[in-house]
């Protein structure tokens, strides 16, 4: 992949990241059954990461990331589909081909 495809797929990344808008956000059950202020603290976080290193982020494309708040790992990642959210991406740099989804889990969970 080009170093341009790779820019522009952590800018739209990072849009769905910081604003929310931009594709699906799915939290997990073991995010939901945490209590609303912690789960808040969580989004928060995950919306103003941005500690990406080449170990957490060797693609460079903003798609993965983990904190810790009050003791639990969390995770969260971007996944690629379709427009018919039933495959995957031809061409993640093309919004225009991709539904991106972002999901923000437990690291139990993964």
């Amino acid at each position: 992949m080009t170093d341009k495809k790779t820019a522009r797929i952590a800018e739209l990344n990072d849009v769905l990241r910081t604003t929310f808008l931009t594709g699906r956000v799915l939290m997990t059950e073991g995010i939901r059954a945490l209590p609303d202020a912690l789960q808040s603290r969580i989004v928060e976080a995950v919306q103003n990461f941005t500690a990406f290193t080449p170990d957490n982020d060797p693609h460079g494309e903003h798609d993965f990331g983990a904190i810790t708040l009050d003791g639990k790992k969390v995770f969260w990642k971007i996944d690629y589909y379709a427009p018919d959210m039933l495959h995957s991406s031809e061409d993640p740099s093309d919004p225009k081909q991709t539904r991106r989804v972002l999901t923000i889990m437990l690291a139990g969970e993964y």
